[in-house]
């Protein structure tokens, strides 16, 4: 399998993100089988979907999985939806806060991503990695990104299943936080996402499906 790996580098006055620290050591250790090609997306409104969508044209990958960071999550988040909006809590790192914006003006209110979410949660958790599923992505960089590549691979009509994983902080960030801020390994974080890569392998004839968009009045599935 070809795969598209991309994390973010840090950002909100943090100085690492578990993301861009999970790409680097799969990046180190490869994956046997699979060739793994990775970007670090910068936290920036234009920048960052543009920088995804370039490598999504220059690696032609079977798939696409992008990390990034959520500091108050629990487990291993395995997103299942992308939205059309941009809201940010936080400016990015280049001062921009966008505040009720669509991503794409024309775009559908939605899309399911196309991975296989199911079998990468339990994936991850039998490796041992706390894990769950999420309906929300936020309306930051995180889910601008997963709805950016959606849109992209939908309108050009290229059947590459796409998706999304937060991961929480690093304990050497949930030290800097009072109250204190849950945290995870890197090493959990990384075996956790080796196994869901792993789901991805295995699923991804039966997932070479176009983006399920999500209309209006839509239901979740």
């Amino acid at each position: 399998m070809n795969l598209l790996l991309t994390g973010f580098e840090p950002f909100g006055g943090s100085t690492i993100n578990p993301s861009e620290q999970v790409v680097r050591a799969l990046a180190r250790e490869g994956l046997d089988g699979i060739a793994l090609h990775t970007a670090i997306l910068p936290v920036d409104r234009a920048r960052g979907p543009a920088t995804v969508i370039e490598a999504a044209r220059r690696f032609q990958p079977d798939a696409i999985l992008c990390l990034g960071e959520a500091s108050r999550r629990l487990a291993i988040s395995i997103e299942r939806v992308a939205i059309n909006l941009m809201d940010y809590r936080i400016a990015d790192n280049s001062g921009q806060q966008v505040v009720d914006e669509p991503i794409a003006p024309d775009g559908p209110a939605a899309y399911f991503v196309t991975l296989p979410t199911r079998a990468m949660l339990e994936a991850a958790r039998a490796a041992g990695a706390p894990a769950e599923l999420s309906l929300s992505a936020g309306a930051f960089l995180c889910n601008q990104v997963t709805y950016a590549i959606l849109h992209h691979l939908a309108q050009n009509q290229l059947a590459i299943p796409a998706g999304f994983i937060h991961l929480p902080a690093l304990p050497e960030q949930a030290v800097k936080h009072y109250p204190l801020i849950p945290s995870m390994a890197v090493e959990t974080m990384v075996r956790g996402v080796t196994a869901a890569i792993r789901a991805i392998e295995a699923h991804v004839p039966a997932a070479r499906l176009q983006p399920a968009l999500i209309e209006e009045h839509a239901y979740a599935r």
